[in-house]
C-alpha cells in the first residue's frame, strides 16, 4: 500500500498538482461538477444525445475522480449525483443509438454547455497559455493566475503539444464553422485556446 501511495503521489507534479495548485484545482472541481449536474439535467451528453469525443475525454477523468479516489469520489456523489451516475451509464452504452440528428443544432447550444465550458475557459486556459509561453522560452516552470491564485507547475512538452493540436484542428475547419466555434468560444474564456 505504502509503494503504491508513494508512487501516485509522487506523479502529481504531472497534472500540475501541487500545494500551490491545489486549492485552485479543487475550486474548479467543486464548479465543474456543479455545472455539468445541471447540464445532465437535461441533456445525456455534452453535445446532445449521442457521446462524442469530449464525453469519453471527461468520462476517462471522472472515472478516476468519481468512482476510485474516494475523496472526490464522496464529494461526486453527495454533490452532483447526476454525474455520479453518468459515469456509470457511460461504461455501458448499448442503449443507445446514435444518428448525426442526435448532435445539437447549431442554433441550440444550451446555456449549461456554456457553463461547463466557461470552467474551462477559467483554470484549463491560463495554465495551457502559461504552459506554452514556458517552454517557448525555454523555460522549466510555468507560472501564472487563475481565479487570482498563484499556479505553478513544471512545464510540460505534451499540454504544449495538446494546445498545439486543438489549433491545428480549429484551423482545419472552413471559414464559417471556424466563426461558429469561435463565438461559441467567445464568451468563455476559452477562445486564447483557438487563436
Amino acid at each position: 500500500r505504502k509503494e503504491f501511495a508513494d508512487r501516485q503521489i509522487s506523479r502529481l507534479y504531472v497534472v500540475g498538482s501541487n500545494a500551490t495548485t491545489a486549492p485552485v484545482i479543487e475550486a474548479s472541481y467543486q464548479r465543474y461538477l456543479a455545472a455539468f449536474n445541471k447540464h445532465l439535467e437535461q441533456h445525456m451528453f455534452l453535445f446532445g444525445a449521442r457521446p462524442s469525443a469530449a464525453d469519453f475525454g471527461v468520462h476517462g477523468q471522472l472515472t478516476q475522480l468519481a468512482k476510485f479516489d474516494p475523496t472526490p469520489a464522496t464529494l461526486t456523489e453527495t454533490t452532483a449525483p447526476r454525474v455520479y451516475a453518468w459515469v456509470d451509464m457511460m461504461e455501458d452504452l448499448s442503449g443507445v443509438t446514435p444518428s448525426q440528428e442526435c448532435w445539437y443544432a447549431r442554433g441550440d447550444i444550451p446555456d449549461s454547455l456554456l457553463e461547463i465550458l466557461k470552467e474551462v475557459g477559467r483554470g484549463y486556459v491560463p495554465v495551457m497559455l502559461a504552459n506554452a509561453a514556458a517552454l517557448m522560452s525555454g523555460k522549466t516552470e510555468v507560472e501564472t493566475e487563475v481565479e487570482g491564485l498563484k499556479w505553478t507547475q513544471q512545464a510540460f512538452p505534451y499540454q504544449g503539444k495538446c494546445l498545439q493540436w486543438i489549433r491545428e484542428k480549429f484551423n482545419n475547419l472552413s471559414d464559417a464553422d471556424q466563426t461558429f466555434v469561435a463565438d461559441i468560444l467567445a464568451d468563455t474564456g476559452c477562445l486564447p485556446l483557438v487563436r
